[in-house]
């Protein structure tokens, strides 16, 4: 198809857009105001605040605490065997949801009010595991010695 107006050369001279429209459009980043989120505390609070509000921030707190597995007594109940050790097992505490049917002993760290009663009903009985007591010496900083101390090595 023949056209009307032929374009004699193709290397835009004089012409400051070069089909981007205005001159400023084509620049790259600088034209969108920052490239992805560049700006959101800046120009672009606005869009951040009004359609991504919890783009930023935190709610609530996280735990350092390292919390013990824990086990329900109707869980237990359906193991095999009468006797068990719940540290050995990989858990720390023993909690009262569930029924027992038989009379089971338990060696526990933590165990509820709740399951206790129930296992003592059904003929069976809990004991609670000693925590390791951490002497004077643990508790201090490690490499820091008192002057009275005397090294034993």
């Amino acid at each position: 198809m023949p056209v009307k107006f032929k374009q004699k050369t193709r290397k835009w001279r004089g012409r400051t857009s070069r089909g981007w429209g205005m001159k400023k459009k084509h620049r790259g980043g600088g034209s969108q105001g920052g490239r992805g989120l560049g700006g959101s505390h800046k120009h672009k609070f606005s869009y951040v605040t009004s359609k991504e509000p919890d783009r930023y921030g935190y709610k609530g707190f996280y735990s350092k605490k390292k919390r013990a597995k824990s086990i329900n007594i109707g869980e237990l109940v359906k193991m095999d065997g009468d006797a068990f050790d719940l540290r050995k097992l990989g858990f720390g505490r023993l909690l009262g949801n569930g029924k027992v049917t038989r009379a089971v002993s338990v060696k526990a760290d933590h165990v509820s009010k709740q399951a206790k009663e129930k296992i003592e009903k059904a003929g069976g009985k809990v004991e609670l595991n000693k925590a390791k007591e951490k002497t004077k010496t643990e508790n201090r900083k490690r490499g820091y010695k008192k002057p009275d101390e005397k090294e034993t090595d």
